[in-house]
């Protein structure tokens, strides 16, 4: 039987305020809470909250037959809290149907994997504290920011324990192979690799209100059509997208919601099973492995870093940024850790971009740089005041590992109280 499987990725950024040179060292706060109110409040009324409903319909209505995942960013469940808490509500309906399943990702919606392997593993466990915390369950799969992955990535992403990862489809990558197997990591086959079909995803994100687009209308009869009329031997169809495509992107006028609510009947008709990430990985067996020597993402037709990394001024701005990642880690300072986690969200650098600075509410790539970097110079400042850059690296580091080493013997402690403690009160 064939299955599709459905993701909707959730993310925004806190947009940064126009911060000039003379801000620094000044104002320590970097945020436009106005605009980015407005973007939530916008995306949660026209997108996230008429979506949820949808979903919730379309999981009762196929009496739990249809299923999808969420990831949703650290920084987004924040924004959530703070400005729709109605959404998170929203969300935990959803959860309680277990036809819903949410992903971890790095907190801040971050390249920390590519840049910093211990900043990466540290919001990863946040991020899955934050999702266990609000939704009841621990993610056992994985998807990383903007689909990044490589095979050191998935190694990383192995050994953290997630045994399903979702990536993009790179032809560079896939060859001859098609998008619509469940794969494994190249040399760790417990890791299975789930590879996005974006002609089939793009169908709805980008071109499903599109006039001039020659498959135009695009109903449930027909997409289903399409998936049922495709190779016998293909068993699993990942169809990802931003959440926002439902009903900001692609209008309600569009029929986007209609559609989606005639999705499960077409799809139960034509035999086709719906599938969660972890029950991919568990039911389907690979159908071989893939070879990921260098990132990829899900940008462009080149799938690379490029649109983050791309050009100087990008670089520049990863690289002074992430030079201080040791400092932070070794800081107890809550304000300057938040704002070093609001920095790294990958939006930032993809407003520097000249290539495509993807939703980017600046004039030019330089003007984004150059406001970031005036952020980062009074950010650095106060990193410089808890940790001196006159302390050496070297020194930093082992500092942090006697740190490191001190809480793991608190929590070995800590957990040796617990049994002590529980077997006193057992012979009570």
């Amino acid at each position: 039987m064939k299955n599709l499987c459905f993701y909707f990725e959730i993310h925004q950024p806190l947009r940064l305020k126009r911060y000039r040179f003379f801000d620094v060292s000044n104002n320590h706060y970097y945020y436009d809470d106005f605009q980015t109110e407005e973007r939530i409040r916008a995306l949660v009324e026209q997108s996230y909250l008429p979506a949820n409903l949808t979903i919730a319909e379309m999981i009762r209505s196929s009496n739990g037959k249809f299923k999808c995942a969420f990831s949703i960013s650290g920084i987004m469940l924040d924004l959530f809290e703070q400005y729709a808490p109605e959404i998170i509500d929203s969300f935990k309906e959803l959860a309680k149907t277990k036809s819903v399943e949410f992903l971890a990702e790095p907190y801040a919606h971050s390249l920390a994997s590519v840049f910093n392997t211990g900043e990466f593993e540290t919001q990863v466990k946040m991020h899955s504290d934050k999702i266990e915390n609000l939704f009841g369950k621990r993610p056992v799969s994985f998807r990383n920011a903007e689909l990044i992955y490589s095979d050191e990535i998935g190694e990383l992403v192995s050994k953290m324990g997630y045994k399903v990862m979702l990536i993009d489809e790179a032809r560079h990558i896939l060859g001859w192979k098609s998008p619509d197997f469940v794969y494994n990591h190249a040399y760790l086959p417990k890791l299975k690799l789930l590879v996005r079909n974006h002609k089939l995803s793009d169908d709805i994100a980008f071109r499903f209100s599109d006039h001039s687009w020659i498959d135009f209308p695009l109903t449930a009869d027909k997409y289903i059509g399409w998936i049922k009329d495709s190779s016998p031997d293909e068993n699993i169809v990942n169809i990802w997208m931003g959440y926002e495509a439902i009903g900001y992107f692609q209008h309600y006028s569009s029929g986007i919601f209609e559609f989606l609510k005639a999705l499960p009947y077409k799809a139960m008709e034509q035999e086709l099973n719906f599938i969660l990430p972890s029950e991919a990985g568990k039911k389907i067996e690979p159908a071989g492995s893939l070879a990921v020597p260098y990132p990829i993402s899900w940008s462009g037709h080149e799938k690379d870093l490029s649109p983050w990394t791309g050009n100087d001024l990008q670089q520049e701005a990863l690289n002074k940024l992430y030079a201080v990642a040791e400092r932070v880690h070794l800081c107890n300072d809550r304000p300057l850790k938040y704002d070093w986690l609001m920095l790294q969200a990958t939006d930032h650098f993809r407003y520097m971009s000249h290539k495509d600075p993807f939703g980017t509410n600046y004039e030019s790539p330089y003007e984004a740089f150059i406001n970031y970097m005036n952020v980062l110079a009074d950010f650095l400042e106060r990193v410089d005041a808890q940790y001196p850059a006159s302390i050496e690296n070297e020194e930093l580091n082992e500092l942090l590992k006697t740190i490191n080493n001190q809480e793991k013997i608190i929590v070995e402690l800590e957990e040796e109280i617990a049994k002590l403690q529980k077997k006193k009160n057992a012979g009570k």
